[in-house]
């Protein structure tokens, strides 16, 4: 089995290529190498990493894809971005990583030799610098070759073109990381994943649940970064109350602002004014704001090294809660703050969820809308508070916003936390406008509050603590950017 060769992606419109303009293309182009001490960020740390995850597969072939690219429309490929366990190994984040795969080739008891397989620069000689449109260097820019790859990672590079080579005849025992590059399963002969690769997987994810000093400082960044994009948002209100899709103008303005910092948003700005906030994914963002509503807006900025920001705020869109909107929006910053309180070394993953989620019981229950006690909606064999708040409240937070989401259940959702884990706190009220059991005056509220938080020895410190969560403290913040 071979793995695909690079085409030629012309296209149907394209004008032909003389041979005398291939000819004159060939020639006079000065060499352009990239600086000979470039790194990637976090250089020293990636060593460590590819160790750890040899450690658990001693012997083993270990395949790890970066992803391919997938077509948006017709001749125009969707932004690509590597797969994170690839980016943990690596530290390559660009866009010109798709395709590439690391290999942790097994060396004896010196354990695993890590060798990138990768698409170098293209070289002047032939037609794919300027002809092909996915991976020419005209089209899409410059890639490093072999050895400036080698540089940048210290690790052993070869030419991707080899992969398919390394993969046919006889192997060693070999996990794959899976669905990440068709191309590669393909070749590894994996119609589906073994029960092996969902445990090379699993291992990869649990790897990451605690992170190192650097990776924190990444994600304070990416927090950091975020505010800033919020702060925005509240400084555009005006602008967004006047246009007809004022949620698409919200989401515009942060998405401005995490592409300018950083890589981009980590993911798919929620920009929710209304009954959309009870919509859990709300994504259209067509609709146009309410003075006299709430904002929900649930965005994140991910850094050029891929790290994750996940912070949610409900906001007055006139300035000014309205007491029905104070009151529910109390309850959730109630909850969340029972939430925040159980986070500590040692606490069960599940502990701050089921506390914040006692106090929505029981407020819900205090406002005469649950119609059993607190105790009994919040027995396993009950749930019926769920009907107004539905989903977890909180979730690991790293390089993907939803991160570690592949390790098993003893080790993360039925696992302890400890200190270096980065997760979120988000309970919310959903409480929607077609709800006959709420009274009127509540259908239609949507109430989320989101921080970002590492734990440390002491408990947890609010990585996002620089945006406002109190009544008072939102309108305060929001008055001064509005002055």
């Amino acid at each position: 089995m071979t793995l695909p060769q690079t085409g030629l992606s012309t296209g149907s419109h394209d004008l032909p290529v003389t041979p005398a303009l291939a000819a004159f293309m060939g020639t006079r182009w000065a060499a352009t190498p990239l600086p000979t001490d470039l790194r990637v960020p976090g250089y020293d740390r990636f060593p460590g990493r590819r160790a750890r995850l040899s450690a658990a597969f001693p012997g083993e072939r270990l395949i790890v894809p970066a992803g391919r690219l997938k077509v948006r429309c017709n001749d125009l490929d969707h932004r690509f971005r590597p797969h994170s366990a690839y980016v943990w190994l690596t530290g390559l984040t660009g866009e010109d990583q798709a395709d590439h795969v690391l290999v942790l080739e097994p060396a004896g008891p010196e354990g695993h030799e890590p060798v990138l397989h990768l698409r170098p620069r293209s070289p002047r000689d032939g037609g794919e610098f300027y002809r092909d449109r996915r991976y020419g260097e005209f089209w899409v820019g410059p890639r490093p070759d072999l050895a400036e790859a080698a540089l940048l990672t210290g690790i052993r590079t070869r030419h991707l073109d080899d992969l398919g080579a390394l993969l046919s005849g006889p192997q060693p025992p070999t996990r794959v990381l899976t669905g990440t590059d068709a191309f590669v399963d393909e070749a590894a002969g994996r119609r589906s994943a073994t029960a092996e690769d969902g445990e090379l997987a699993a291992v990869l994810s649990e790897l990451r649940l605690v992170k190192d000093e650097w990776e924190i400082g990444q994600l304070q960044l990416a927090v950091d970064h975020t505010t800033t994009g919020f702060e925005d948002v509240v400084r555009a209100l005006p602008a967004a109350l006047r246009h007809h899709r004022g949620e698409r103008w919200i989401e515009g303005v942060f998405d401005l602002r995490a592409r300018a910092e950083g890589n981009g948003t980590a993911y798919t700005t929620i920009a929710a004014s209304g009954a959309h906030a009870c919509v859990l994914h709300w994504i259209r963002n067509d609709g146009a704001l309410d003075p006299d509503s709430l904002l929900l807006l649930d965005a994140g900025v991910e850094t050029d090294t891929l790290y994750a920001a996940d912070i949610t705020r409900t906001l007055p869109l006139g300035g000014t809660f309205t007491p029905v909107q104070r009151q529910a929006y109390e309850l959730v910053l109630a909850a969340q703050s029972a939430g925040i309180a159980a986070l500590r070394p040692g606490a069960r993953f599940r502990d701050f969820h089921r506390a914040a989620m006692q106090v929505i019981a029981e407020g819900l229950a205090d406002w005469g809308v649950l119609r059993v006690p607190a105790e009994q909606a919040l027995a396993e064999d009950n749930g019926l508070y769920r009907r107004y708040t539905l989903c977890g409240s909180g979730h690991m937070l790293g390089l993907d916003y939803h991160d570690c989401a592949k390790s098993r259940a003893d080790r993360y959702l039925d696992g302890v936390l400890e200190e270096g884990m980065v997760l979120t706190v988000e309970p919310g009220l959903y409480l929607q406008p077609d709800d006959e059991t709420l009274p009127v005056e509540l259908r239609g509220l949507g109430i989320r509050i989101e921080d970002d938080l590492v734990i440390t020895a002491e408990g947890a410190h609010l990585m996002s603590g620089a945006l406002p969560r109190t009544v008072k403290d939102v309108e305060s913040w929001m008055s001064d950017l509005l002055a």
